[in-house]
């Protein structure tokens, strides 16, 4: 059996320790094989360990990890095909599992290994990535370990994205924990030897595509509503082309205006928005919380948000002393279960008019303040300390059924709060310039050029 040598992006793979490892970024970056060789280097250094590599279908297990291992490790190991598993002479075995439906991950809920591989991990929803992880246990001197590859773009591209690539951590996770290994396709040597048109089949894909699966960008991706979207940190100085700014001394005179998306069960936003002399907007402070925050567990009572807000417009140095004009979701003014949302937040001195809830419009007036001038100037930024803004609205798709409206069961709810505000302060469509786009060479992005 000889094993060809690894590239460099391969061989970080095969030697990082952390418990959760992901390994990705642009399509062809040699992943399924760095899969295969790990799992193999795994099961000759650890007698008696258990592996298991999931795909999402069969057919790919096969294709991908199936005959490629029976083909390179010959007599070393012997193949049972009625269970799916490679056993080694040491006892080592590696489990082969599919699951292309939610009910699948059933069949595994009282497996036990000691690694798992998880190949095109944001093929999986997050629920079955979890499903998945629990399996990784037992009590015995063998390293638990999980291994992800990984492409931006599937239905589990928030999930991993706020893992290894934001690192967005719940409480209940531990960064330190986490290693992500962006791979890029001219780092397959193999391909690049056995298929030279790669590249350039990749550049001829639509934009989108092409910067996902040769750039291996995770901001960009098939279905994103906000593809407008900029954060390219070397315009920050002269704000061109870009909506993520570093934060400046807010001048006094500027209106202050605040947004409000509620959530209990769900996270909340609050959001402050200074507007200046043109119209402009600017995202200058944001309070996010509920149970589907990095706060994991932290359930927030409405009279906690609005006492927090009140605090905070009462201290901080842009807020305090201003009148602030608040817009928020008009379902806060109900009183079918007692006391709104809206009263508790009068008692805390927070006041709120009911904003525009209709969302074809609401999400058009996003856009147009989204998109940019012909000297590269959009009509609204956001500070970079506004961390929730940035992360969830690149992640938001279209809705499948409501091809104008987002879709709703994704972490919208900065993006909801975004649309109260811009209803409140509507102006006129702004047309993207032609021939003005921004070009980065994807050869040049691991060392920064």
């Amino acid at each position: 059996m000889r094993i060809p040598a690894p590239s460099a992006r391969q061989r970080l793979f095969l030697s990082d320790k952390h418990r959760y490892v992901a390994f990705g970024g642009a399509r062809g970056g040699g992943k399924s094989w760095a899969v295969r060789i790990k799992a193999v280097l795994l099961a000759f250094g650890f007698p008696g360990i258990k592996i298991m590599i999931v795909r999402r279908t069969y057919p790919e297990l096969r294709a991908n990890h199936i005959g490629p291992l029976r083909q390179l490790l010959g007599d070393f190991a012997v193949y049972k095909d009625s269970t799916k598993e490679l056993s080694f002479p040491n006892g080592s075995v590696i489990l082969f599992r599919h699951c292309q439906t939610q009910s699948d991950i059933d069949k595994y809920q009282g497996t036990e290994v000691d690694v798992l591989f998880i190949d095109e991990a944001t093929q999986f929803t997050e629920e079955q990535y979890d499903r998945f992880k629990a399996c990784v246990r037992g009590v015995n001197s063998f390293p638990k370990r999980i291994y992800l590859t990984c492409n931006p773009g599937g239905v589990g591209h928030a999930f991993v994205k706020r893992l290894f690539v934001d690192r967005a951590y719940k409480e209940s996770e531990n960064g330190e924990d986490y290693s992500f290994i962006r791979s890029l396709v001219t780092d397959n040597k193999a391909l690049m030897e056995t298929n030279p048109d790669y590249v350039a089949q990749l550049k001829a894909l639509p934009p989108k595509l092409r910067k996902a699966w040769l750039e291996g960008d995770w901001n960009i991706f098939d279905g994103q509503f906000f593809e407008e979207f900029r954060d390219i940190p070397e315009h920050y100085k002269d704000r061109k082309f870009t909506h993520v700014i570093e934060p400046f001394e807010v001048p006094r005179e500027w209106n202050i205006v605040r947004s409000f998306d509620f959530g209990f069960a769900k996270p909340f936003s609050c959001d402050w928005w200074a507007i200046d002399y043109d119209g402009r907007a600017y995202l200058i402070l944001q309070l996010y919380g509920g149970t589907a925050t990095p706060n994991e567990g932290v359930k927030w009572h409405p009279d906690k948000i609005f006492s927090e807000i009140h605090r905070i417009e009462s201290t901080h140095r842009w807020l305090k002393g201003k009148q602030i004009t608040g817009v928020a979701d008009p379902s806060i003014w109900d009183v079918s279960r007692g006391e709104s949302v809206y009263d508790t937040a009068c008692s805390n001195f927070v006041y709120f008019n009911k904003g525009d809830n209709k969302r074809i419009p609401g999400w058009m007036q996003c856009h147009y303040r989204m998109s940019f001038d012909e000297n590269g100037l959009p009509m609204v930024y956001f500070f970079n300390t506004c961390t929730h803004a940035i992360r969830t609205l690149p992640l938001l798709q279209f809705s499948e059924t409501l091809p104008e409206d987002l879709d709703t069961s994704q972490e919208d709810h900065f993006a909801d709060s975004f649309r109260y505000f811009c209803m409140s302060r509507p102006i006129a469509p702004r047309k993207m310039p032609e021939n003005k786009t921004i070009e980065k060479d994807p050869l040049n992005l691991l060392s920064g050029g």
